[in-house]
């Protein structure tokens, strides 16, 4: 209940109080009783008329002060409207400064655009001029020299090679010696690396097999009456038995290492026994073919466990092993497989290629040259033909396709492969060559660079791995030379047959004497 109605009930209390009490005074005498009530009442009136007034008190004053405060919030309201009025009206300018600036822009850029085009239409019409003039002054130059116009562009060319070759050659030599400081060390030292880290034996096979007598009385056994027995023994094994006046010894010759093998085991096994005669002989020989084909599986389990290769087939093995048998420039092919396996495994660790198929690549490279003699066709296409019947991965198979770069190389572990056959190639007693051999290939070397017009001397120095070649400095130029180099070094490639690398150094001399009297 608010204070007003209070207020009021109060008043009408009091208002029916005084009737009353008026009321009674009319109606004569008032008994003691009421007379109190009524004192009582009209004390009760003066304090609620008290209170009235109290109450209107207290209402003018919040009525006071609600029009204070109201005139207050009423001020602040309009300063902040004034203040936001102002804040709108600069923002307003400043937005009009900016719209006349970007105005300006506009036009300025519309003034350089109309410039850039007008600049454009000159330099079009400049090269249409010049183009014009060039064709002239090239159609009086070519009525004048009496000249067509390749002729004119081929003496122009040769007037400008002969100007700048020493600039061009210049900076040949400075991107190549850019290229092979940071190829050619990293190259190196990674070779270099795996060569040290790796220690194989240095030893060439021969084709041929000594075997010990107990005594020169059994050499008339094996040779026989009328020669039978030896007879029968080299066709048997498909060998040659040399018998000469050496004490204690005979030869067994041969280039089928295998079938050396078999005749020097027969050969022992008939000498232990004393008994020399044909059917003997071929009754020997077919046993000690089956030891040597037990032998050829076991060679190929134990290249494979040496390498870490698991999962061969037997007949796949058997044909790994007889590469123990079969020899390349007096190099055995199964330990030259296994070495070149342990070094490309090297190179592929510190290059970030595959260990797995380098290994496999290298141990299966040669692996043709196992039947080579048996199947028609390069050892390569052999060798792809039985990796491909014995479901070798198909990367395996590319890198030993593209080992002697028959198909383009596509792989880094096909690289790392020909690498390592270089290598293991390539290295100082790994490989016989005859005398005859060695000298005619430095003589066809060193003809092939005799053959360049311009080319005075030539010699091959450091068993053949390089070529020194001295030029006509009147007939060849600095840039010429570079082009000579590329060119012997192509045809050195694409003719000559050669292990390793062929370093091809050509050397341009000049050299001006004079005579002080």
């Amino acid at each position: 209940m608010t204070p007003l109605f209070f207020l009021i009930g109060l008043l009408c209390i009091a208002s029916g109080s005084i009737l009353g009490y008026s009321f009674a005074r009319k109606n004569k005498a008032i008994p003691k009783e009421l007379r109190s009530a009524i004192a009582e009442h009209e004390q009760r009136l003066a304090t609620l008329t008290a209170q009235v007034q109290e109450a209107q008190s207290h209402i003018r004053t919040a009525e006071a002060e609600a029009r204070a405060s109201a005139k207050e919030i009423l001020s602040e309201a309009k300063l902040q409207a004034n203040q936001l009025t102002a804040k709108l009206e600069k923002e307003q300018g400043r937005l009009e400064e900016k719209e006349k600036g970007l105005d300006e822009k506009v036009k300025e850029l519309e003034h350089g655009r109309e410039q850039l085009r007008h600049t454009q239409d000159q330099v079009s019409a400049l090269r249409e001029e010049l183009t014009q003039a060039s064709q002239a002054h090239r159609s009086a130059l070519l009525e004048v020299a009496k000249l067509t116009q390749e002729e004119a562009k081929s003496t122009i060319q040769h007037a400008l090679e002969e100007e700048f070759s020493p600039h061009f050659a210049a900076q040949i030599a400075l991107k190549r010696q850019h290229m092979e400081e940071e190829t050619e060390d990293h190259a190196r030292d990674l070779l270099a690396q795996a060569m040290q880290r790796y220690a194989a034996e240095v030893a060439s096979e021969s084709t041929s097999t000594i075997v010990e007598l107990p005594s020169d009385d059994v050499k008339g056994k094996i040779i026989g009456k009328e020669g039978r027995n030896i007879n029968a023994f080299e066709q048997a094994t498909g060998v040659d038995i040399i018998i000469d006046d050496t004490p204690g010894v005979i030869i067994i010759s041969g280039f089928d290492l295998a079938r050396r093998y078999v005749a020097k085991l027969a050969l022992e096994k008939l000498l232990h026994d004393g008994r020399i005669q044909p059917a003997r002989i071929e009754e020997v020989v077919g046993k000690m073919k089956e030891q040597v084909g037990k032998m050829m599986l076991e060679f190929g389990k134990r290249a494979c466990e040496e390498l870490g290769i698991p999962g061969y087939p037997q007949d796949l093995l058997k044909i790994i092993g007889r590469l123990r048998f079969r020899t390349s420039y007096g190099q055995n092919i199964l330990k030259h497989s296994v070495e070149m396996a342990n070094l490309g495994r090297m190179l592929a660790e510190e290059m970030g290629a595959d260990p797995r198929i380098v290994v496999e690549g290298c141990l299966l490279h040669d692996l043709g040259k196992a039947l080579d003699h048996e199947v028609t066709g390069t050892h390569v296409e052999i060798g792809v033909e039985i990796c491909k019947r014995f479901k070798v991965r198909p990367e395996v198979i590319h890198c030993v396709a593209a080992h002697h770069e028959d198909i383009p190389i596509a792989s880094p572990e096909a690289f790392i492969v020909a690498a390592a056959d270089a290598i293991s190639g390539a290295r100082p007693g790994a490989r016989r060559e005859s005398i005859e051999d060695y000298f005619k290939r430095l003589r066809e070397l060193e003809t092939t660079a005799k053959s360049f017009p311009g080319v005075q001397r030539a010699f091959a120095v450091s068993a053949g791995r390089e070529i020194r070649i001295y030029v006509d400095t009147a007939k060849v130029n600095d840039l010429e030379q570079q082009r000579l180099a590329k060119d012997i070094a192509e045809k050195v490639e694409q003719e000559l047959t050669y292990p390793g690398v062929i370093k091809v150094n050509v050397i341009r001399e000049r050299r001006v004497e004079e005579m002080a009297k």
